[in-house]
């Protein structure tokens, strides 16, 4: 590397870091996010066509980590209507190799029949059933039974107990240096109530990531997208692998 590319990439780092310590800026984004939450702002986006339902800053961060490990399976829990396997399918192919599986308790028919029919199908396995049943963690295991590198997104229920058993269940696939995405850690920073779901602050993803990393020293916090997203969906919530099990 270029001694160019290093200053750049040290330079980009420090300002990160400095514009996360702002205090005012991230009183702002968080103003924001919730405001823009009333609207549901992450269904304005899609991905090769089909809805991706993901934050534009948490789209670009998939990417990075996809092109970053070079990953030869993706697992992804919730399918809703496909746009993220779809993300991750194309990044595979630009790649040259790799699969997804989507798991998802309920696919509904016609996002099936739109998945199916998308030029990504090839790369993406689909699961119907719950992401903690263990017939399907079964069927998930055949699959990636082989393959080296994995990257896990968690995006599924929402709740504590089911967050804490999928990263119970999904994180010793995921090795040293490649990532498991916890999303919708945010639910326990907004000042909102969700009286249509089951989680709430306390019991959400983001307690439930929590409780994992006091039990699992496999994983980290990535601080580099804490410091650069400000408008996420998953604050904390990226985990980078640091030791194979």
């Amino acid at each position: 590397m270029s001694d160019e590319v290093t200053r750049f990439a040290e330079e980009r780092r420090r300002e990160a870091a400095e514009m996360h310590g702002d205090g005012e800026l991230r009183r702002l984004s968080r103003n924001w996010f919730d405001k823009s939450y009333k609207y549901r702002y992450a269904y304005n986006f899609r991905w090769l066509g089909r809805p991706i339902i993901q934050y534009p800053e948490d789209i670009v961060a998939i990417q990075e980590i996809l092109w970053r490990v070079q990953p030869d399976v993706v697992i992804e829990t919730g399918v809703a209507h496909g746009g993220s396997l779809v993300l991750s399918a194309s990044i595979l192919e630009l790649l040259g190799h790799g699969k997804v599986i989507g798991v998802d308790i309920d696919i509904r028919s016609h996002n099936r029949q739109a998945i199916e029919a998308h030029p990504m199908f090839k790369r993406i396995d689909l699961i119907e059933g719950s992401s903690i049943d263990e017939k399907v963690v079964e069927k998930v295991t055949k699959l990636v039974a082989g393959q080296k590198r994995v990257v896990v997104f968690l995006d599924s229920n929402h709740t504590h107990e089911h967050v804490a058993r999928e990263l119970e269940l999904y994180s010793p696939f995921v090795g040293k240096d490649s990532y498991l995405v916890v999303f919708d850690t945010v639910v326990e920073n907004m000042d909102i109530e969700f009286p249509t779901r089951p989680w709430k602050r306390g019991d959400n993803p983001m307690t439930a990531m929590r409780d994992f990393l006091q039990k699992n020293r496999r994983f980290v916090i990535d601080e580099e997208f804490d410091h650069r997203l400000q408008f996420s969906a998953a604050p904390s919530g990226y985990l980078r692998c640091v030791e194979d099990k």
